[in-house]
């Protein structure tokens, strides 16, 4: 299973989802469904602005989840 752990990540940088938001040029809504792990298609596009814009590693926001 991938899941998204923005939230993880957003607590470690200290940015707020709508900071996020407005770092990326990514509508609120968006980054709130990755947040909340509602993205059943991740986008390649989101994640990038996620990662510039968090100046991360795509392993931070991201994780594998073996059942």
């Amino acid at each position: 299973m991938v899941r998204i752990c923005l939230d993880k990540a957003l607590d470690k940088y200290n940015i707020s989802r709508y900071e996020l938001a407005k770092r990326t040029g990514i509508q609120y809504q968006i980054i709130d469904n990755y947040y909340k792990n509602k993205v059943k298609r991740y986008d390649s596009f989101v994640l990038e602005r996620i990662c510039v814009a968090l100046n991360c590693d795509i392993k931070e926001i991201i994780e594998f989840i073996k059942k």
